[in-house]
């Protein structure tokens, strides 16, 4: 896949967190994350398809339109065993 690339992301604003995915929509992974930053989004982690593994979330069609949200909850994400969970989605951010 090109252009793929996943971030976890924490807004301290509403105290949330979430995975989020680009497939096509940016074409570097470093405007995929100032995006977030300039919304106020703190980067926990981020790859892209090499570099991290899918866990129990399936990757995306292409879309270069939008940012994909792949899992969501209220709080920080939780690493179990190096794998970040959010609302028992989860992936291995370093393959």
């Amino acid at each position: 896949m090109n252009n793929y690339f996943r971030i976890t992301g924490y807004y301290p604003a509403k105290d949330v967190c979430f995975i989020a995915d680009s497939n096509g929509l940016y074409k570097e992974i470093w405007e995929f994350s100032a995006a977030l930053i300039s919304k106020g989004v703190k980067v926990l982690e981020v790859g892209n398809d090499q570099k991290f593994k899918y866990g129990n979330i399936e990757p995306a069609e292409a879309d270069t339109e939008n940012i994909i949200l792949r899992a969501c909850a209220k709080g920080q994400p939780k690493y179990i065993n190096g794998d970040v969970n959010i609302n028992g989605k989860c992936y291995t951010p370093k393959a």
